[in-house]
């Protein structure tokens, strides 16, 4: 287990270095950023010093070397904007995309994994082929539009919830959340419907696809040969062995969540670090741009590296096979 563990962590570790390189060097061609902040106006000493000053008149690989040394220390620079550390901005937004994060993560799996297995087990009835259906809407409408639609429907149409906005928050373990006012989990309610749609989509039908193939194993039918009752054989013995592939597609789609929440945060004005991304690349804000890409990379390595270890627990021939490769 523990060779197993140390070549992950290695493999993660190299996964980094190679993102920041990539990162870095993608945000340098994307544009000057003195253009876009200083002054029309300004003359050419200007220019040149608001160059030298932010740092941009090194090479690129002096550049680089800087971020290197300042992000092991834990500061990956500070804002052209805001004139504060890029990451203290990050992590101010960071609450506010976690929990819309897990909100949806929990929705997709509480609800998602339920109406797969049940799917799953009852194929050809109605509510089976209903379920099916439902993800594959899921699947094919765009997530700006079911934004909208939820937008028209229950704010506009019914005025049941608001349209968009964070709504009252409170304290809980040190950081502002939303879901433990009722104002604030009306505001939460429809974004994160919005971004489990699609993740609840893809687990449903995974679910089910797991559930009809375990259900025709020998094992399966000698447990019920046995007598024991369908809630056992479904709780103990299917719904065991279909959530090795479920969850690996929930850690990978909770990392894609946290990361890639732009379009919901962006349609319900939700105030995460979706919408800072936008905001940084409108105005070339390169320190922010490059430290929300290097947490986005360290969140989805973690999260990998966690789903890898809880996989090996659950079946210990992934590791076996790891260390005799």
């Amino acid at each position: 287990m523990i060779v197993y563990l140390v070549r992950r962590l290695g493999q993660s570790i190299l996964a980094v270095i190679a993102m920041a390189v990539l990162v870095f060097i993608g945000v340098y061609f994307i544009g000057n950023p003195v253009d876009v902040l200083i002054n029309p106006e300004a003359t050419q000493a200007d220019i040149a010093a608001t160059t030298e000053r932010l740092g941009l008149d090194k090479p690129l690989y002096q550049q680089f070397g800087i971020f290197v040394v300042n992000a092991l220390q834990g500061d990956l620079g500070t804002s052209f904007v805001y004139g504060r550390p890029a990451l203290e901005i990050i992590l101010d937004r960071l609450p506010a995309t976690m929990e819309l994060a897990f909100v949806a993560l929990f929705l997709s799996v509480g609800i998602g994994v339920p109406l797969g297995v049940w799917a799953g087990l009852r194929p050809n009835s109605i509510a089976g082929r209903t379920i099916m259906a439902g993800s594959i809407l899921g699947f094919s409408l765009p997530n700006f539009w079911q934004g909208m639609l939820l937008i028209l429907v229950f704010a506009v149409l019914l005025g049941w919830l608001p349209a968009g906005g964070r709504g009252e928050t409170t304290e809980f373990l040190g950081m502002q959340v939303s879901f433990l006012t009722w104002d604030g989990l009306s505001h939460l309610i429809l974004p994160a419907v919005n971004l489990a749609l699609f993740k609840m989509s893809l687990i449903i039908r995974l679910a089910r696809a797991n559930t009809r193939e375990v259900a025709l194993q020998d094992y399966i039918k000698f447990a019920r040969a046995k007598g024991l009752s369908d809630r056992r054989v479904v709780l103990v013995h299917i719904l065991k062995n279909i959530m090795i592939p479920v969850v690996t597609i929930i850690g990978l789609e909770l990392g894609s969540m946290v990361a890639f929440a732009i379009v919901t945060e962006t349609v319900f004005a939700w105030p995460g670090m979706g919408k800072l991304l936008i905001d940084s690349i409108n105005l070339l804000d390169r320190p922010v741009i490059v430290a929300y890409l290097m947490l986005t990379v360290l969140i989805i390595v973690t999260i990998n590296f966690v789903v890898d270890v809880i996989y090996s627990l659950l079946d210990p021939r992934i590791r076996l096979s790891e260390m005799k490769g």
